[in-house]
């Protein structure tokens, strides 16, 4: 924004009426046509549509799309192709392909990357992908009924419960078992970069009494007793492996999982992911599983997650 403010304080300058005008600058003012006397002072308007849109390029979308508002020729500006093509990710084509509705193809590139920084829903509403809309980095979600999950069958151990904390309006909740496995993967054409994979849980049934949240605590027991183990692989051999305490009674958590590494682009990334507590010495119950989060490891925490340091602590040795 730095470098915006400082363009515009050219406005002030009489070098700023040197600028010349380019095929973009149809919003520039003619001197020819002002009238006779002493000449006005320059004004926003009079800055080349071609020159907006260079110092636009520099901004992030949130950044263009507030200055944007500031009059119709920078709303204009802000919509040329050149300035959105490089904050579109690699994969976009690849993204779109998964819209029932091609119709998008045919707009605009700013009207892409809005689109984009929407949730896109695919393989039967279990997944969505969206791109973030500061960064451009894609993002992923896989719902718990993408996963395979040892006797979700059954409904002495698991059923599925409705709840609109969850961006899938579903959860998977365990009502009671001895052996805890949660399998997952997904095969999906990523930007190169460091990915990021959590899954988040919550202990406790969620539910809603007199359009107040309410949770029910009363069938959570034994994950005070042995931690729970958290993995993922890659196709070309990464490994990460996490064993965590889970604790987080009442309030949803991210509980990081490790990083993976994306080289090549123009390939689909297959990724595995697990959960599991199979320690038969005890059983436990009242958990939800929602989904596994993949995100740009550039992008930080800034959920609520568990990880690092927080895994360490519960259990020696993680």
């Amino acid at each position: 924004m730095s470098f915006f403010t400082h363009y515009l304080s050219l406005q002030t300058e009489p070098q700023f009426l040197k600028f010349p005008a380019t095929e973009m600058g149809a919003n520039a003012s003619s001197t020819a046509e002002e009238p006779a006397g002493p000449r006005s002072r320059p004004r926003l308007e009079d800055i080349p549509e071609s020159c907006v849109a260079l110092v636009l390029s520099y901004l992030d979308p949130p950044e263009i799309a507030k200055i944007a508002r500031i009059n119709r020729a920078f709303r204009a500006a802000s919509t040329a192709d050149f300035i959105w093509v490089p904050k579109l990710p690699s994969n976009f084509e690849y993204i779109l392909s998964k819209l029932p509705d091609q119709a998008l193809r045919d707009k605009g590139k700013m009207d892409m990357y809005a689109r984009l920084c929407r949730p896109i829903t695919f393989d039967g509403g279990t997944k969505e992908v969206w791109i973030d809309k500061r960064s451009g980095g894609v993002c992923l979600a896989i719902s718990s009924k993408a996963m395979a999950i040892t006797g979700i069958d059954d409904r002495r151990y698991w059923n599925h419960i409705p709840t609109d904390e969850s961006r899938f309006q579903t959860v998977a909740y365990l009502h009671q078992i001895w052996w805890l496995q949660v399998d997952g993967e997904l095969d999906f054409q990523l930007p190169k970069g460091t990915y990021s994979l959590f899954f988040r849980l919550h202990l406790g049934k969620v539910g809603k009494r007199l359009g107040r949240r309410v949770c029910n605590h009363d069938n959570v027991h034994g994950w005070e007793l042995k931690p729970a183990q958290f993995q993922l692989t890659t196709q070309n051999g990464h490994r990460a492996v996490t064993r965590c305490m889970i604790e987080n009674l009442g309030n949803w958590a991210n509980y990081h999982v490790g990083e993976f590494v994306v080289e090549d682009p123009n390939s689909s990334t297959k990724v595995k992911f697990s959960l599991t507590q199979i320690d038969c010495t005890h059983t436990k119950g009242g958990l939800c599983v929602d989904s596994v989060l993949i995100r740009p490891s550039s992008l930080g925490k800034e959920v609520l997650s568990v990880d690092g340091e927080a895994c360490r602590k519960p259990f020696v040795g993680c």
